[in-house]
């Protein structure tokens, strides 16, 4: 880490994920993303392959291609993502990643646990028609909340643990939001199972008792849940139970924001808060006297490790030089035009945020400065066989 006077800079190891219109489940995909990237990357990003019924045969391709690892879902996440995977094709799956020594990222949601809440709600939802009451449950929270029960995601983390004994491939558990899901990871990786877990900002910063009628701009799977979970998810990351804090930027398609609705059951679930993510974090950490170097490790270090990335997370000699400069002390009010695109509508909206970022430098050239808008695409494609 290094300082600069009362601001600091630290290396990047964000892995956001990126929500692609074509899923890369082929090495063909992969390289097309390569080629489609071009010179239109404002920082260096790289790919994760996804794994979907069927193309076990292509992992080992894919790595050559350059991808970091791979990632699935267990649960169906809606158009434009890969199909969910099923037990059985995580066991035809498993032993060639186990092969390739990569990690394998993963969604962890069970679709029965979902179904069954939505019967419920259905047979719920039939009775409150008789009284007029139907619509205004769709605009409740917790009405959307109770249809991503922990159930689903508790069941999906056992399930995993279950398969990262059987194999012993490394396996790495996507934007937990379940506290209750902490027990079974403790024992995992107590039995040193190769086994690491990620929550994200929105997960730490809001609570699901606040969230209002209508405000769909907090939907996201799996869902925002109560404060005391939230609490639970903070001391497991200064327990070093989950490793790190990732964005799970997921920005609403433009044609999504023009029909913008206040129904939860049709609103996108996604939050889109890269830009925000640090100082987020940050907010929360500082107000639980966590320090910032522990902040550098959840978003930094970590995940630079996570990707396989030797020369990310940190400011020491032979890494690249990709520093941030932050004022850990400033405080902002977040505004809508802040935000890229500036048609996005946020959770974070007037919400008073602690830590300003005011230059970004990525391998020693400056390419953000606040206030100003971005001007020189130097980001590269990484691939795993160059680093």
């Amino acid at each position: 880490m290094a300082t600069l006077g009362r601001w600091l800079g630290f290396g990047g190891g964000e892995t956001a994920a990126v929500t692609p219109a074509a899923a890369t489940t082929t090495a063909v995909a992969v390289q097309a993303k390569h080629e489609g990237a071009g010179t239109k990357c404002y920082v260096d990003v790289g790919l994760w392959g996804s794994v979907v019924p069927g193309n076990e045969r292509e992992l080992a391709p894919m790595l050559e291609a350059g991808v970091f690892g791979f990632e699935c879902s267990l649960v169906p996440r809606g158009a434009g993502y890969p199909p969910a995977v099923s037990e059985p094709d995580l066991r035809a799956a498993l032993p060639a990643i186990a092969r390739l020594a990569v990690p394998l990222l993963v969604h962890t949601e069970l679709p029965g646990p979902i179904e069954a809440a939505l019967g419920r709600q259905r047979a719920a939802r039939g009775l409150l028609e008789r009284f007029s009451l139907a619509h205004r449950s769709r605009h409740q929270y917790r009405s959307y909340l109770e249809t991503r029960p922990k159930e689903s995601e508790n069941e999906a983390v056992g399930l995993i643990i279950g398969l990262c004994r059987e194999f012993r491939t490394p396996v790495h558990i996507l934007h937990l939001s379940s506290s209750d899901a902490l027990t079974p990871l403790y024992h995992a990786r107590s039995a040193r199972l190769p086994i690491t877990a990620e929550t994200c900002p929105h997960y730490l910063s809001f609570v699901a008792e606040e969230i209002p009628d209508g405000a769909t701009a907090f939907t996201c799977a799996p869902p925002i849940r109560g404060r005391e979970n939230r609490e639970f998810l903070w001391a497991a990351l200064a327990g070093g139970l989950i490793q790190m804090i990732v964005s799970d930027h997921s920005p609403a398609p433009s044609q999504t924001l023009s029909r913008r609705t206040d129904d939860f059951t049709r609103a996108w679930q996604g939050i889109s808060s890269l830009e925000l993510s640090l100082s987020a974090a940050w907010t929360g950490a500082v107000a639980r006297q966590y320090t910032l170097n522990q902040v550098i490790d959840w978003m930094c270090r970590t995940p630079a490790r996570l990707a396989g990335l030797p020369r990310r997370g940190a400011i020491e000699p032979g890494y690249d030089a990709d520093i941030v400069v932050f004022d850990p002390d400033a405080e902002f009010t977040v505004e809508a035009g802040m935000l890229q695109p500036r048609h996005t509508y946020s959770p974070y909206l007037g919400r008073r945020l602690r830590g300003v970022v005011h230059r970004t430098y990525l391998r020693g050239h400056q390419i953000y400065q606040r206030g100003r808008p971005i001007e020189r695409s130097l980001g590269r494609v990484l691939v795993r066989t160059s680093q």
